[in-house]
């Protein structure tokens, strides 16, 4: 089948689900599944309704969502954010993993308003929709799911336990080949305090973000050019890892939600590199609006 070409504004995520067809459309489609992986409240009627809202949805204080079609391998739907109805799709393909999912999201911002802080709430459906998939892929392996995005709150700070030394998944944060391997950026890295860090390369970025804290397996804070900070910390007990990211030095009034769920996106993917043996990224394609080119680096 040919594939058509990707409208500017639209959003395509490709990524394969260890689960059939048939059970991954019964994640999409089942309120309760979608309740424990996508966000609080879901009610699903088939073929008339398919709604979801609550605080881990953008401009989710009411369901705004209006089925379109539905079969056993597509979900189409309209979703107005912020008064601009979009267009979200779900396709569904057989893969010798299990299942290919292909979300496309229409009438998305380009990268440059996201950074801009003017695109509002559609700014973070990119990342939104990276977090869900992400977290439906561990909800379909009965994995613990990585907390999700607030976007009613103007606290940013997670939580996640994960099963390798701090020391380990310390150095995976640091390193630039690994973590190139885990949260398929490109990136540069001075692992130090004063170095910087440019996620796309000093070539896309030359300043970049400055390590103001960096203790070896226990703590590093990066300071951007805006004045925001980004710390991990990391407690490790019984060769397990309580790793705690937080996000501060925002206007409250204008949390940079996109970032944000960007980097718990990331975090799932950390996961996954330490405690699956020989584990494949589930991504198969990342394509948006005004990506800067070199950015991604999606290695299957």
């Amino acid at each position: 089948m040919t594939e058509l070409p990707q409208p500017p504004n639209d959003l395509r995520l490709r990524a394969v689900l260890p689960a059939s067809p048939k059970i991954v459309y019964e994640a999409l489609t089942d309120p309760a599944a979608l309740r424990v992986w996508l966000t609080e409240h879901a009610e699903v009627e088939l073929p008339d309704r398919y709604e979801f809202w609550g605080p881990s949805t953008p401009d989710g204080a009411q369901p705004h969502q209006r089925l379109l079609h539905a079969d056993e391998r597509t979900i189409r739907f309209a979703w107005t954010v912020d008064g601009v109805e979009t267009t979200t799709r779900f396709d569904l393909a057989e893969d010798e993993d299990g299942t290919q999912v292909t979300l496309t999201q229409s009438d998305l911002p380009s990268f440059e308003e996201v950074l801009a802080d003017t695109a509002g709430a559609r700014g973070a459906l990119q990342t939104f929709w990276s977090l869900a998939i992400a977290n439906l892929a561990d909800y379909l392996s009965d994995r613990a799911l990585t907390p999700r995005c607030d976007f009613t709150s103007a606290e940013l700070r997670a939580e996640v336990v994960i099963d390798a030394a701090p020391e380990a998944v310390f150095d995976s944060m640091v390193q630039p080949e690994q973590f190139h391997q885990w949260f398929g950026a490109n990136v540069d890295i001075e692992p130090y305090v004063g170095g910087r860090f440019a996620m796309g390369g000093f070539d896309l970025d030359p300043g970049g973000a400055r390590f103001v804290e960096f203790e070896p397996g226990r703590k590093a804070t990066l300071r951007f050019a805006d004045g925001e900070t980004t710390s991990w910390e990391l407690d490790g007990s019984d060769g397990k890892t309580r790793l705690t990211l937080i996000h501060s030095g925002f206007d409250p009034a204008n949390p940079p939600y996109p970032g944000w769920a960007g980097w718990l996106g990331g975090i799932s993917a950390l996961r996954r590199y330490h405690e699956l043996s020989r584990a494949r990224s589930i991504w198969r394609e990342v394509a948006a609006p005004g990506l800067p080119e070199g950015m991604l680096a999606i290695n299957p």
